[in-house]
């Protein structure tokens, strides 16, 4: 292939801006606010799933002491029938008389349990309050951190993709001073050669592949015409002379 050298400096251009827009992009994908954010929705995710936990079982301790409660007002209420039928004198006989007394009895003794079970769930109900009331802190704060996370990787998106655009730009205007023909085979080779299609020969070393000519691989490119197109031997890039060759 043939081209100016002027074209084929160009090349050298168009790579350095091909390779900062590859960099702006990497960038771009590894924000450490991307990690940072992941780890947030995470936590903030396992925080819901604690509280919806919580809550389920704030939920039952509502419908247990509710029972118990009600369990409580039935056993009262029968043994408040059964104590003023004893003061009224509603029993006919002693062996009613002692019947009624020891149902009292048992009644009272039955309420006092059932309200013991009540203090029981009130108890462990304040506990769960607790664990939530600490629970929503956290969650709050964590949503907060992650807010704060996720504004700090939009400034840093909204920077690089003004760095992006800026270099599109300027490559647009340094891929209209290359050839149809030079462009679209440095595009080839920069797709096969992990994003370099093009590197300078600088005192006898490609910048592609770092690696040093030989004395005859020199010796070849001094021979060569300036409008050839040449390509390093060891790495198969366009090999672009400049004043610093070494040649």
């Amino acid at each position: 292939m043939k081209a100016e050298p002027a074209h084929q400096l160009r090349l050298l251009d168009l790579q350095e801006i091909d390779s900062r827009l590859a960099q702006l992009a990497h960038r771009l994908r590894n924000l450490p606010e991307n990690e940072e954010v992941e780890r947030l929705d995470s936590r903030i995710s396992e925080l819901r799933d604690r509280r919806t936990v919580l809550t389920t079982a704030l939920s039952d301790l509502d419908r247990e002491q509710r029972k118990a409660e009600s369990d409580v007002d039935q056993v009262r209420t029968r043994s408040e029938r059964d104590s003023k039928r004893l003061d009224a004198g509603q029993v006919s006989s002693p062996k009613d008389l002692e019947h009624l007394q020891s149902e009292i009895a048992s009644l009272q003794r039955r309420q006092t349990e059932l309200e013991e079970i009540v203090l029981e769930v009130m108890e462990r109900r304040e506990g769960l309050e607790r664990e939530e009331a600490e629970l929503r802190k956290e969650l709050e704060a964590a949503e907060t951190e992650r807010d704060a996370a996720d504004e700090r990787r939009g400034t840093a998106r909204a920077e690089i993709e003004a760095d992006r655009a800026a270099e599109s730009a300027r490559r647009e205007r340094v891929a209209a001073e290359v050839p149809e023909d030079l462009a679209a085979f440095y595009t080839k080779l920069r797709d096969q050669h992990e994003g370099v299609g093009a590197a300078a020969l600088r005192y006898g070393r490609c910048e592609g592949c770092k690696l040093a000519l030989s004395t005859a691989e020199l010796s070849g490119i001094r021979q060569a015409p300036a409008d050839e197109v040449l390509r390093c031997d060891q790495c198969r890039r366009i090999l672009v002379r400049t004043g610093d060759s070494g040649l």
